[in-house]
């Protein structure tokens, strides 16, 4: 990937950039007044505009799916960008020129410098330009058979940039050193080595290769087949881990499947090359691969990005693993890696265990198709593989695979299922309902964290008096830092009772503080990154455009009024859960602590009365 672009130049192309342009390439805006448009979200599907622009913060949110953001935000997610690469367009488009960050200290590693990226890029390039001229040679003619026999024509190949590594050492280093690229080049780039004597030879020879495509299309790496008997490599060599090829980040096909991906709300998770191919064909357009490493945390992260994986919007990932011993293990895998997902997981496995590519060849595009459709959750799956394991026709067989389930219905993240689930083990157990549903608890409390099983006092309700006023206050030192921020950093988080609240309350201070902030997208965006959580994150992004509970402008009476309510909320709270506590202590056995206690009530009391005088003003 590109080097850290500067804080400061990610700053500027934020102000430089006006933010209604860029999304009216895309989406009709319309008055919604105070100064905001509104439109159709480009990323649901809805019939009345929930996406809301506000040109003085350069900030936009959907009201419908939660998603939201800055300029930058809205390229990555419209045009499935990677932030630099957003920021790089979004500079061009402003005529600014920008830095980079050679050296990260923080992580101490070596950043790419300026113009590495496009280096590595265009090399690679003009080795897909090589490889696949040489696909037509007659020493290629073992890999086009390859192809052939596997359902691939010459079309299908060119396609996906299909192409031959020759025999010899060094063919394609030669060429690539002619065309102007250095020997440090060729071998940072992974597509040259060095040799015993010193001089470079090429990674890959007389295989058949797959170009692997970043989310721009761009190439930064290779998939390489082994052909013949005589090559003692592995089946499958890949491109090593380079400054723009990180395999656990890469899915091959992403570059032609994101597009449906994002339209559908689903991908198609198979195991090869081929199988991607084999899909695509066949009319599943959704379908990826991982590159030589199993299928993790970061991927994940790709696929959320492109599937608007939230909490207000849930795709679909279905896995196709082959029927054998090694495919289950995948399934079973994937199952942990399903926690992580919002949406729905699936699997797709076909019923003679052929893999997309094999199941294309022998029945046709229609039965691929069909493999898709009768895909099955995968806690279906995962539940009846741990099952088959043990002889339910013995109460021991029963009982422990009762044990070996229980904490996989547990994990479920979809609570409202888990009675089903229960239910439906029990059934497949031929147990009753009881001890199974104890077991399922006792596996979810083990998973849970140490402490009181309820709130130490009551929450707000979202339409509660102190929800609104505490989303008052965080809407003031959003918009308006200048005027309420020495006022609302005096406010501590305590005072927030609502956990979202809370949450962003401490992203402000963790941003700097509002007072130390001067507004606007930057601003809004340093502390949607410094939340901890996707429910906060996108609380910012709402609260940024969000009308404030007052006509006309706001003025530091108004601030003053909102955030002694804010404290005369909280403290009242706190002074009930007093009262309380003093009634459970014994004046008599414990004289120290129930004055104590009694003295702290005091103190609160007066405090709740200055704040009210405060707020006599009201909102």
């Amino acid at each position: 990937m590109a080097g850290r672009i500067r804080d400061e130049d990610i700053a500027l192309v934020r102000e430089r950039t006006s933010i209604a342009e860029i999304i009216s390439d895309t989406v009709t805006l319309k008055s919604a007044g105070a100064g905001n448009l509104k439109g159709l979200c480009p990323f649901h599907d809805e019939k009345s505009p929930s996406f809301n622009v506000s040109p003085a913060r350069n900030v936009w949110y959907c009201f419908g799916c939660g998603a939201g953001g800055d300029a930058i935000k809205f390229l990555m997610d419209a045009e499935h960008l990677s932030f630099v690469e957003a920021v790089e367009r979004l500079a061009d488009r402003a005529g600014l020129q920008l830095r980079y960050v050679e050296d990260d200290r923080a992580t101490g590693r070596t950043r790419p410098q300026q113009g590495q990226r496009q280096r590595l890029v265009a090399a690679h390039a003009a080795a897909v330009e090589f490889y696949t001229a040489q696909l037509s040679t007659a020493g290629a003619r073992t890999a086009r058979e390859f192809l052939a026999e596997r359902g691939f024509d010459r079309a299908a190949a060119e396609r996906y940039g299909c192409g031959f590594a020759p025999e010899g050492w060094d063919p394609l280093t030669r060429h690539l050193r002619q065309r102007g690229f250095s020997h440090d080049e060729l071998v940072t780039a992974g597509l040259s080595r060095p040799a015993r004597s010193g001089s470079l030879i090429d990674r890959f020879r007389r295989r058949l290769l797959w170009p692997i495509r970043d989310l721009t299309g761009d190439v930064i790496g290779f998939g390489a087949r082994k052909l013949f008997d005589d090559d003692d490599g592995p089946k499958y060599l890949n491109t090593p881990e380079t400054p723009i090829y990180k395999k656990s980040h890469v899915l091959y096909g992403i570059d032609q499947a994101k597009r449906e991906i994002a339209k559908q709300g689903r991908v198609v998770v198979v195991e090869g090359y081929t199988d991607v191919m084999a899909c695509h064909l066949a009319g599943v357009p959704t379908a990826v691969a991982t590159c030589g490493t199993a299928f993790g945390a970061d991927h994940i992260g790709v696929l959320r990005r492109l599937l608007l994986d939230t909490d207000a919007v849930a795709g679909e990932i279905i896995f196709t693993f082959d029927g054998d011993a090694a495919g289950q293990k995948a399934a079973l895998r994937a199952f942990e890696d399903d926690q992580r997902f919002v949406g729905r997981t699936f699997i797709a496995v076909s019923p003679d265990s052929m893999d997309p590519c094999e199941l294309r060849l022998a029945k046709g595009d229609l039965a691929v198709r069909d493999l898709v459709a009768r895909r099955e959750p995968l806690v279906d799956f995962a539940l009846r593989h741990v099952i088959s394991r043990f002889d339910l026709d013995t109460v021991d067989g029963r009982v422990e695979a009762m044990r070996r389930a229980a904490p996989l219905v547990a994990k479920l993240k979809d609570q409202e299922k888990r009675p089903e689930y229960v239910r439906k083990l029990a059934g497949d157990l031929g147990m009753e309902i009881e001890p199974v549903q104890r077991a399922v608890l006792a596996a979810a409390s083990g998973r849970s964290v140490v402490g009181p099983t309820r709130p130490d006092r009551t929450e707000p309700t979202v339409d509660s008096p102190q929800s609104m006023v505490e989303r008052e206050a965080l809407k003031l030192a959003l918009q308006e830092p200048v005027l309420a921020g020495p006022m609302f950093d005096a406010v501590e988080a305590t005072d927030y009772r609502h956990p979202v609240h809370v949450a962003v309350r401490a992203a402000i201070a963790a941003a700097g503080g509002a007072a130390a902030a001067t507004g606007g997208a930057v601003w809004i965006e340093s502390v949607r990154d410094a939340c901890a959580d996707l429910a906060a994150q996108a609380l910012v992004g709402e609260l940024a455009v969000e009308p404030l509970r007052i006509d006309g402008e706001p003025d530091p009476r108004y601030v003053s009024v909102t955030m002694a309510r804010l404290q005369w909320g909280s403290v009242t709270a706190r002074i009930r859960e007093l009262k309380s506590r003093i009634q459970r202590i014994n004046p008599v056995s414990d004289k120290d602590g129930y004055f104590a206690a009694f003295g702290e009530l005091l103190s609160l009391e007066q405090h709740a009365r200055a704040l009210r005088e405060q707020a006599a003003g009201g909102l």
